[in-house]
């Protein structure tokens, strides 16, 4: 029997992943990353977070925090989204050609304090902290929580005006486009944290299937200087990745330390 990652605690996407419960992967699966026509053109995306990746064993990932990015930069709007026990899904009409950028963004905050002298722990947003935790409680230590879940799709030619960074949190700035990737070539991509280079970052890389493989077979590689890491894909198939990065430049007061997380799904294309 092969091993099976099992998580320490449970996950909870409704508004922020923090990262000691992050043993379970997050991620969003498009029905297709490259398409070609004219007419009638979408997809359907699943968000889940799950043991093996791609296949729906845990929970649903919420889609409040759902920012489509157009070919033109402006925002698009899903549709048919739902969610159930196990998966969230919606569907993303592509009307005009060039890249979409899908992405779940969040930034929230965990807490931890006494109360009574017992320990406690909060998750939510920023703004909710005054109100949901006691006035009374002690030793409070916030920690900001900012996490990018991202996926990409193309209609005809690949373009690049959805892929600017935002300038917040952790991000992909790709050199190489994000719906151009083949088996055997090398990819190079750069991280960027509030719009900089985040040099030093080690990004983990896991191909899809691991059901049906004894090992995890991950990789890790660490962005240089200028923030860049390259990658030479082994094979086809659809692959995730991820990177955390922690900091204290942080926005919600009281919180000493920011932690910022980004996550994405690619689709490797054979030679």
């Amino acid at each position: 029997m092969k091993s099976v990652i099992r998580a320490a605690a449970v996950l909870t996407l409704s508004a922020v992943v923090p990262f000691a419960a992050h043993a379970h992967k997050a991620w969003l699966l498009p029905s297709s990353t490259v398409l070609s026509g004219k007419d009638d053109i979408a997809v359907t995306v699943d968000a889940a977070a799950s043991n093996d990746l791609f296949y729906f064993d845990h929970r649903p990932l919420r889609l409040e925090s759902l920012v489509v990015t157009g070919p033109d930069g402006a925002k698009v709007e899903a549709e048919n989204k739902s969610t159930g026990k196990f998966r969230s899904s919606f569907d993303l009409p592509l009307k005009a050609p060039g890249t979409y950028r899908v992405s779940l963004v969040m930034d929230g905050a965990f807490a931890r304090y006494k109360e009574d002298g017992q320990e406690k722990r909060w998750r939510g947003r920023a703004e909710n902290i005054a109100k949901e935790i006691p006035a009374s409680a002690t030793d409070l230590v916030v920690t900001q929580n900012v996490r990018r879940i991202e996926t990409f799709v193309t209609s005809g030619s690949p373009d690049d005006a959805a892929l600017k960074p935002t300038g917040v949190g952790l991000e992909l700035e790709p050199v190489t486009h994000p719906n151009d990737l083949v088996e055997k070539s090398e990819a190079e991509f750069k991280l960027v944290l509030d719009g900089k280079p985040a040099p030093g970052v080690k990004v983990e890389i896991v191909r899809g299937g691991i059901r049906y493989r004894n090992q995890l077979g991950e990789t890790t590689v660490t962005t240089d200087d200028n923030g860049v890491f390259k990658y030479t894909w082994p094979e086809a198939g659809m692959y995730w990745i991820e990177a955390n990065v922690s900091d204290d430049k942080t926005t919600i007061k009281d919180a000493k330390e920011r932690r910022a997380g980004y996550s994405a799904t690619f689709e490797v294309l054979p030679e």
